[in-house]
């Protein structure tokens, strides 16, 4: 038994020093091959990055960010240990559809999931309804995102002026909540009741046709 300590114990040093050469710490602003191979990690995991260009903006930490919320990690937009070990384990959401095209708003883990046939294609990070109080057209409103089974019914190419603030491309499902783009996606909900993501992120949803009219959303 004490040999096989010993053994252990002259392997971990080495074993350590050549994880961390190849999974350093990153953060926001982060560039070179390291953030590389985590954007290609990422993507093939199907969290959703942008492009692979070696520089760790804002959609790889979103993307991170995504990733800590489905693993159950603090959600600091920072790649160290843990968030490597849970990309390596290759850590997936799991959705809840099973037939046809869904996107699927988890409510318990912020995440939007683009789903076909029971298969997620694309994790994005979000922030809905922060359940907080507000004070809107004379009366006070509970900022929720209702659970249930809703169809995109409405759109607006551009940025639509709401009673609560400019919307990003909206795409409306359930009255006047709306999937829309947003300058700000915390990783937390806070939003008066829509679905957040990132400006670019709803743009990719209008360029690949991803959310068309009829379109079914999930909230779970």
């Amino acid at each position: 038994m004490g040999i096989t300590t010993a053994g252990l114990l002259g392997l971990v040093p080495g074993a350590t020093a050549a994880r961390a050469a190849t999974h350093p710490t990153l953060s926001a602003g982060a560039r070179g091959p390291a953030v590389v191979s985590l954007q290609q990690r990422l993507s093939w995991l199907g969290y959703w990055c942008g492009a692979v260009d070696g520089m760790f903006g804002d959609l790889t930490r979103q993307a991170v960010v995504a990733v800590q919320k489905v693993a159950g990690l603090a959600r600091d937009g920072i790649c160290g240990p843990l968030t490597w070990s849970a990309l390596d384990r290759g850590v997936r959401p799991v959705p809840r559809s099973r037939y046809g095209h869904v996107i699927e708003v988890d409510k318990a883990h912020q995440v939007l999931l683009v789903v076909d046939s029971g298969r997620v294609s694309r994790t994005f990070n979000t922030s809905t309804g922060s359940g907080q109080w507000y004070w809107s057209n004379g009366a006070w409103h509970l900022a929720v995102t209702p659970s249930g089974t809703f169809r995109v019914f409405r759109q607006v190419n551009g940025w639509d002026a709401s009673p609560l603030g400019q919307l990003y491309r909206p795409k409306y499902f359930n009255g006047g909540i709306a999937l829309h783009g947003y300058p700000s996606v915390p990783a937390y909900p806070a939003s008066h009741g829509c679905v957040r993501v990132s400006l670019p992120a709803m743009d990719l949803f209008w360029s690949t046709g991803t959310l068309p009219i009829g379109t079914t959303v999930l909230v779970r």
